[in-house]
């Protein structure tokens, strides 16, 4: 929903971008009843950024700057294994090498949306989107299997 409200200036972005915000918060609060609660915040600072950057790379394709493309896509796939590299430390049934290979085909994807969308490519965003939630799904399974596996006694 970012992603169409940034492109089309819709007057929902503010609202949109903070339900957005909010899931860097709700996974955290997840991961707080394992880890507790300065190991989720880490990781929703990680989330939030994860999101934020995202807007920003969108912006900055819709302005037609280059630049700023370029720099948000390398400071979001920074990002990417960041969070990788975290997960991993984490939990010791997190590989970081995979994650971050899931993680980075969901950013490649999610930027191919931003494209298709602000190309006027509705059909070809829509399945690029079907791409993105099952890689969303998966990526969301194998931490799940991860923290099942870690806290097995908790189950």
């Amino acid at each position: 929903m970012t992603i169409n409200s940034i492109a089309f200036h819709l007057p929902d972005l503010d609202a949109v971008t903070a339900r957005l915000l909010r899931n860097a918060t709700d996974m955290g609060n997840l991961l707080a009843l394992f880890y507790g609660n300065r190991i989720a915040e880490r990781f929703s600072n990680l989330i939030r950024s994860h999101l934020v950057i995202a807007a920003e790379l969108v912006q900055a394709a819709k302005a037609g700057n280059q630049n700023a493309v370029a720099e948000a896509e390398r400071r979001w796939y920074a990002n990417g294994a960041e969070i990788s590299k975290f997960l991993s430390r984490i939990n010791p049934f997190i590989s970081e090498i995979k994650f971050r290979e899931m993680f980075f085909e969901h950013l490649a994807m999610t930027k191919q949306e931003a494209v298709f969308i602000l190309q006027g490519d509705f059909y070809a965003s829509i399945t690029v989107f079907n791409k993105i939630e099952a890689k969303a799904i998966e990526m969301a399974d194998t931490l799940t299997m991860a923290i099942v596996r870690q806290f097995l006694r908790r189950f």
